[in-house]
């Protein structure tokens, strides 16, 4: 099974690094996109294009600071440590899904088998960490029983 968190450990940090290059691309098209406006006679209309420009850059920047908090948690994470209770790298395996508490990254597919990506600091991570097989619990009306932990 540590085959298996090695796999979702890599997904997680592909999708990151998907999410860090759009965002460092983003950044370079606005940048760029600001170097070409060349001023024109309606001082207004150069004035607004390079105020939206500013504006890309700085959403880009945001997402790529999101990112690399991202990084920086999935850095604390090892793929190959096993343990009993439900932490940080662990593959909780549900009566209602299964989960890979890491960072949100949404459904990973592994195997043929659906995982979710879950934030340690998520509703249900927040309901997994530090608890053990056989551990039950509500969350939104669903009810929770977890069957293994790895």
């Amino acid at each position: 099974m540590s085959g298996l968190k090695e796999e979702l450990y890599q997904q997680c940090l592909d999708y990151v690094q998907k999410r860090m290059a759009a965002a460092e691309q983003g950044i370079k098209e606005a940048q760029q996109a600001s170097k070409d406006d060349t001023k024109s006679s309606a001082g207004d209309k150069y004035e607004t294009g390079r105020a939206m420009m500013q504006q890309e850059t700085d959403r880009n920047m945001g997402q790529l600071n999101e990112a690399n908090k991202l990084k920086v948690a999935l850095n604390t994470i090892s793929p190959t440590n096993s343990s009993t209770i439900a932490e940080a790298g662990s593959v909780v395996i549900t009566n209602n899904g299964n989960f890979y508490i890491a960072i949100s990254a949404g459904t990973l597919l592994v195997n043929g088998s659906t995982y979710f990506a879950i934030s340690p600091a998520s509703p249900i991570g927040l309901n997994l960490k530090g608890k053990k097989a056989g551990y039950e619990f509500t969350l939104n009306g669903k009810a929770y029983r977890i069957e293994s932990i790895e």
